[in-house]
């Protein structure tokens, strides 16, 4: 029953990183103005709350010049984070799957990097958007990262965990074996 329990839910491991996909899509159907307001709003409120904090007492136009001014930065750091969380939700199932190291980062890497650009060719057809390797290749940072996360975290959390189960095996490998000693023969002449 475990295993069957097992084998119903691992496929539904994918679903955070298949709705982590449509939200990056749904950000990447926004017009360019849409989208440009929305980094604006983010910086405003960045800058806003960095002046309550760090009590500063910005007024209205400077709150706004410098919610400009950091708003290209704002945007590239979504577009990094974006992908962060897409890597994770990627990694950790082919990691649940037993996908470890190098073939890790290989293939979720490639799916993640795979959909920046697919993410990318989408936005040029949208209006006031278009297509940017720069943006892939901010994507993959992120990206990079992510999938460094999820080996780190697993391997931290999971290896003591596994390494005890291969001595539990190692235990009870050895004990398993018969110990026979018929096939040892006295030796029938005294020695002199």
């Amino acid at each position: 029953m475990k295993k069957f329990l097992f084998f119903i839910l691992k496929p539904l491991s994918f679903l955070p990183a298949l709705a982590m996909m449509a939200l990056i899509f749904s950000f990447s159907a926004q017009t360019g103005v849409s989208s440009g307001q929305l980094s604006y709003k983010v910086s405003y409120k960045l800058v806003e709350t960095g002046s309550r904090v760090l009590d500063k007492s910005l007024d209205d136009v400077q709150i706004d010049a410098y919610a400009r001014r950091i708003e290209g930065p704002v945007r590239k750091l979504a577009h990094m984070t974006e992908y962060f969380i897409l890597a994770i939700t990627v990694a950790l199932p082919f990691y649940v799957y037993g996908l470890r190291g190098f073939p890790l980062l290989l293939v979720a890497g490639a799916i993640c990097v795979g959909f920046a650009c697919t993410d990318e060719y989408h936005q040029s057809f949208v209006a006031g958007r278009g297509p940017s390797i720069r943006d892939v290749c901010i994507d993959s940072i992120g990206i990079f990262f992510g999938i460094m996360l999820v080996r780190i975290i697993c391997w931290t959390l999971l290896a003591p965990s596994r390494a005890m189960q291969r001595r539990r095996r190692r235990k009870q490998k050895y004990r398993s074996i018969p110990v026979s000693y018929t096939h040892l023969t006295l030796p029938t002449t005294p020695y002199v």
